[in-house]
Parts: C-alpha cells; sequence; structure tokens
C-alpha cells in the first residue's frame, strides 16, 4: 500500500465524484445533494483510514436498508483500484461489514412492538408531493408525468426593442415612402402623414444544460424541460456542455419528445463525462454569444458549478457574458440543500456576475424559474 499523505494531498473532489458515479451505474440513486454532504464528511472525518470514508459513506449515501449490501459490494471494488494516499485495511472493513449486517438482521426480527403500533394514514394530491421531489428519485414513469407539466410552463421573457419599424399612428418617425405610395392612390395628393415606432420583439432565451457526470441524474429531466421550452416558443437556443460545447437546439424542435432527445443525445459526445464549465462558456462566448446570439437575451446556465477548468477562465467568461446579455441565471440543484455555500471554485467564480441564482432539483423550481424568466 502508498504511503500515507494528508488530506490536503488527495483529490477529494475526484474521489467522491468517481465513487458516486460507480454508485449510480450500479442501481443505487445518490443526489447532487447527497454527494455534497458526503464530501463535507470525508472533509470533517479526514481520509486517513478507509473504515472512516466507508462509513461516512454509508452514512451519507445509503438511504434503504436493502440497498447496504449493494453499497458494501461496490465500495470494496471501487476502492481496490482507488486507494492510493490513505490506509485501506480491507479485512477491518470487511469484518465491519458483516457485524453491521449480522446486527441489522437481528434488529428487523424484533418487530412485535412495531407491529401492534397504529400508524397514521396520510392523504396526499400525487401532483404535490410529485412537485417537491428530487428529480434524482424520479422513475421513468415519475419522468413522464413530469413532461406534461413542463409542456405547461409558458417561459415568456419581456419584450425588447427591435431595430425594425412598425407603421404606427403615434410614431415619431415619419415614413416618407408609404406616404407617397398613400398620396399615389389619391391622386397625387398627401392626405395623410404615415409615420413609424420602434417595433418590439420577445427576448430570446439561451439555455446552457451541463450533461457532466456531476450533473447525470438531474440533466435527464433538464433537457426534457428545454425540449419544452423549445417547443412552447419560438426564440429559444440551446446548448450543453461538459467538456465541449454542443448546439441541440434543431435536434429538439421535434414534437415527440422521445425522438428529439434520442437526437441530441447522439449529437452529444460529452453526456456524462467530465466537466469544462468555464472554457464552454467561453466558447459559446466567442462562437455564439457575442457575436449576437446572447446580446440582449436571457441567459439561463443549468449547472451545479463543478468545474474542473481554472477559476479565472469562469470568471473572465461570465464577466464577458454578463456584459452583453440582458440577464443571466444560474439554475443549480445543489442550492436546494439545507446549509448550502457556493464554494466550488467555479461557482464561486461566477457568482459575481449572476442576476438570479436559482434551484432546481424538482419541478416546482422549474415553476419559479418559468415565473422569473416571464417576471423581468
Amino acid at each position: 500500500m502508498s504511503q500515507t499523505t494528508s488530506d490536503q494531498d488527495l483529490d477529494l473532489d475526484r474521489l467522491v465524484a468517481g465513487f458516486v458515479h460507480v454508485l449510480r451505474r450500479g442501481g443505487l440513486t445518490v443526489t447532487i445533494g447527497q454527494s455534497t454532504t458526503f464530501r463535507a464528511a470525508l472533509g470533517a472525518t479526514g481520509v486517513s483510514r478507509g473504515l472512516d470514508v466507508y462509513w461516512a459513506g454509508r452514512a451519507t449515501l445509503v438511504t434503504r436498508r436493502d440497498h447496504v449490501g449493494m453499497y458494501d459490494a461496490m465500495f470494496v471494488a471501487f476502492f481496490h483500484q482507488n486507494s492510493s494516499g490513505f490506509t485501506m485495511r480491507f479485512d477491518e472493513i470487511l469484518e465491519t461489514m458483516a457485524e453491521a449486517t449480522d446486527d441489522g438482521d437481528g434488529n428487523e426480527s424484533d418487530g412485535d412492538e412495531t407491529d401492534e403500533t397504529t400508524v397514521p394514514v396520510l392523504r396526499y394530491s400525487r401532483a404535490d408531493r410529485l412537485s417537491e421531489k428530487d428529480f434524482a428519485e424520479f422513475s421513468a414513469a415519475e419522468i413522464r408525468e413530469a413532461d406534461a407539466v413542463m409542456a405547461s410552463l409558458r417561459l415568456n421573457p419581456e419584450w425588447r426593442r427591435s431595430r425594425r419599424r412598425v407603421l404606427s399612428s403615434r410614431g415619431s418617425r415619419p415614413d416618407l415612402r408609404r406616404t407617397v405610395r398613400e398620396a399615389m392612390r389619391r391622386g397625387g395628393e398627401p392626405i395623410k402623414l404615415a409615420s413609424t415606432a420602434p417595433g418590439e420583439r420577445r427576448r430570446r432565451l439561451v439555455l446552457l444544460l451541463d450533461v457532466s457526470g456531476s450533473m447525470e441524474v438531474y440533466s435527464r429531466v433538464m433537457v426534457r424541460f428545454a425540449h419544452s421550452a423549445v417547443m412552447g416558443r419560438g426564440n429559444v437556443e440551446v446548448f450543453t456542455f461538459g467538456t465541449r460545447l454542443t448546439r441541440i437546439t434543431r435536434q429538439l424542435r421535434t414534437h415527440d419528445i422521445d425522438q428529439a432527445i434520442a437526437a441530441a443525445a447522439s449529437e452529444v459526445a460529452d453526456w456524462s463525462g467530465g466537466t469544462r464549465l468555464g472554457d464552454s462558456i467561453e466558447r459559446f462566448n466567442q462562437e455564439w454569444g457575442v457575436r449576437g446570439m446572447a446580446r440582449g437575451a436571457t441567459v439561463v446556465v443549468l449547472s451545479d458549478g463543478w468545474d474542473r477548468g481554472e477559476p479565472a477562465t469562469m470568471e473572465r467568461a461570465m464577466q464577458r457574458l454578463s456584459r452583453v446579455a440582458h440577464r443571466v441565471m444560474w439554475v443549480n440543484p445543489l442550492k436546494a440543500g439545507d446549509g448550502y455555500e457556493p464554494t466550488a471554485r467555479g461557482m464561486a467564480a461566477a457568482l459575481p456576475y449572476i442576476d438570479d441564482f436559482l434551484e432546481g432539483h424538482c419541478l416546482r423550481s422549474l415553476r419559479q424559474l418559468s415565473d422569473a424568466i416571464t417576471a423581468q
């Protein structure tokens, strides 16, 4: 086993992201909030002993007793390959796993008192329950139900002044061509002076959707929200980013949501990969945003703010974006967690240039986003 190092020498963020990714692939549902709590637990207990790592993960990432066995198996499999930098005594851990399982079985058999306890019957609205339920816990059937809710949302940014002028009886600029044309129809007599005023159009809405590994359980719902936005109004642009930037607006312009998402998925090469958040926003600025797409637009970034790039790149990209956009919103699923602080390097660098910092973990939060876009 390699020599033990201090906590600071370990890339805990990468370790946590890797382990959580393995758990999700194995079938466990792990929310971003749970991942953050696990990371905080490791920061408090340290990683000098593998047993501390085991219990920190089990206490924060496992919510059901019947998932303990799966967690144990995946813990051993993952840390056999990723134990460099701290002491990992698997004999001690395996013994603890066995003892914990025996205790659990014994406790479950002692259920006489529990059987006699009166269980209250609670009545609830399914729509209300889904409204508050974390997207990470949605089943396939619940995602289908959410589609109908998201399709009912109306994303209508405020009107903005257009360069194109329109005919107006109260216009401030005479329209000589129209005035002469009308005069020719009346024998050359200019009876009425035509005038124009600046026209109006809806502000463009730009959605930048994080599809990296840390957002995996949320991006599957967010891309459906993006599809609803594209189908619900015309002037919407959608991009995904992880390690690269991909425009998927055209792929989402199909009424069949499954067909649209399949087309988008085939276009995105970095789905559930790494995160180069600042680099992706900078590339959006250079190739699309500053050239006109983001000018005067409402830009919404849907991301947890985890970035493997340099904070200086993120700060530079967000500063430039905020100068050309009318409004920059950031939707972060982590914000709903108790005691959440935007301490991730990418999120902290972006925060000074954000106009609205919103939650994004449930249907209620998407309704709030819709209201915020419409109320500008």
